[in-house]
């Protein structure tokens, strides 16, 4: 595939700083995942960027209305309290023909300049896939699927062999079967089955690769990543002590994330709270109370032009989830208007935030 050179000096400069990240090693702590989870208090989603599927090359960036990322947007994250950096990914469009699934190397130096604004920082960062169409979690598609995953994350794995431990890969983002009654309800079993299948690919690939990934950090979703138990029940999670349950949970559904649902949440009222501290406690049941620690790697409440019931909600999910050693990822899609997902939290070209009193209520839930 035709590959996009990246022209400025200022680009130029980041690409060769990225390059000298990546071929100097850095020292790994050979620690579980259960001790790296303690330091990840709480993180930012940059979603609808590299994850976005519009546009061809670099442009696919900024395909969904969203600037450039540079570095001023992850030092604001950084300054307002969060650690932790997850940075949705989207590789798909950016692949050469089979076999070899070769990535766009423009491409990849981009992520690498992103990956580095949070690593910089003294950030921890996610790297994933993203909005990938690819991974139907089906028996027929599974031969297919994992040949396309492992080609890619071999290729991801090299890159970013001599990160330490402040970069973990996610291997799929809500892997499911699309398009189906079984899409979000936990799946049946061969989805559930084949997800736990392309997760141990995934592991396996990372571990076979180079540098400093035999002790990287994993994290692996449940079918969805839903939050129903009913997929957790199946849910294999390889034998490895480098291995984090990745959850996603916009909890209570109706206030968090249905468009059409209520704008209205009380502290006060236990049909509010409750559904979050059954998550909460559903989570430490399953995982965390047999040594599998957990990230919700997105949550959020879209605005409903509700900002003081957004806040109480965010203090108390947070707060919440801290008390069962649970940090959360707030997903931030830069959309703030209209009738969709209105989950922006960060004003990405004034390097503002544009509900302080969610971040602060955030940062005092972690307290």
């Amino acid at each position: 595939m035709k590959t996009t050179s990246i022209m400025s000096e200022e680009t130029g400069l980041l690409n060769e700083t990225a390059a000298q990240k990546t071929s100097s090693p850095s020292t790994i702590r050979d620690i579980s995942s259960t001790e790296l989870v303690r330091e990840i208090h709480i993180g930012w989603n940059l979603g609808n960027t590299l994850d976005a599927t519009g546009g061809y090359g670099l442009s696919s960036e900024t395909s969904w209305g969203n600037p450039k990322t540079d570095k001023a947007m992850i030092d604001r994250i950084k300054s307002g309290g969060f650690n932790t950096l997850r940075v949705p990914t989207t590789w798909e469009k950016h692949l050469g023909p089979a076999p070899d699934y070769t990535i766009d190397p423009a491409w990849l130096n981009r992520v690498v300049e992103v990956v580095n604004y949070g690593i910089n920082n003294n950030m921890f960062v996610i790297l994933n896939l993203h909005h990938e169409e690819w991974h139907f979690p089906s028996f027929a598609n599974e031969v297919a699927a994992t040949r396309i995953l492992t080609k890619v994350w071999t290729q991801i794995a090299e890159r970013f062999k001599n990160y330490d431990e402040h970069l973990i890969f996610e291997g799929l983002n809500e892997p499911r079967q699309k398009g189906t009654a079984d899409e979000w309800n936990g799946g049946n079993k061969e989805g559930q089955e084949v997800v736990n299948r392309f997760n141990a690919a995934f592991v396996k690939t990372i571990r076979n690769s180079g540098g400093n990934n035999p002790l990287r950090h994993l994290m692996i979703p449940p079918y969805a990543a839903t939050s129903s138990s009913n997929a957790w029940d199946n849910f294999v999670i390889p034998k490895d002590n480098k291995i984090i349950v990745s959850i996603h949970a916009y909890t209570p559904y109706d206030f968090a994330l249905n468009t059409s649902g209520t704008s209205q949440w009380r502290l006060d009222n236990r049909g509010d709270t409750e559904g979050i501290t059954y998550l909460m406690d559903n989570i430490y049941r399953y995982f965390i109370s047999k040594g599998y620690p957990v990230i919700i790697g997105e949550f959020g409440a879209m605005n409903k032009n509700n900002l003081k019931q957004r806040t109480d909600w965010a203090n108390f999910y947070v707060k919440s989830a801290r008390a069962k050693g649970i940090p959360c990822i707030w997903w931030d899609n830069g959309v703030i208007n209209g009738d969709g997902e209105l989950f922006g939290l960060l004003d990405r070209s004034n390097c503002t935030f544009y509900y302080p009193a969610i971040v602060n209520a955030m940062m005092k839930g972690i307290e």
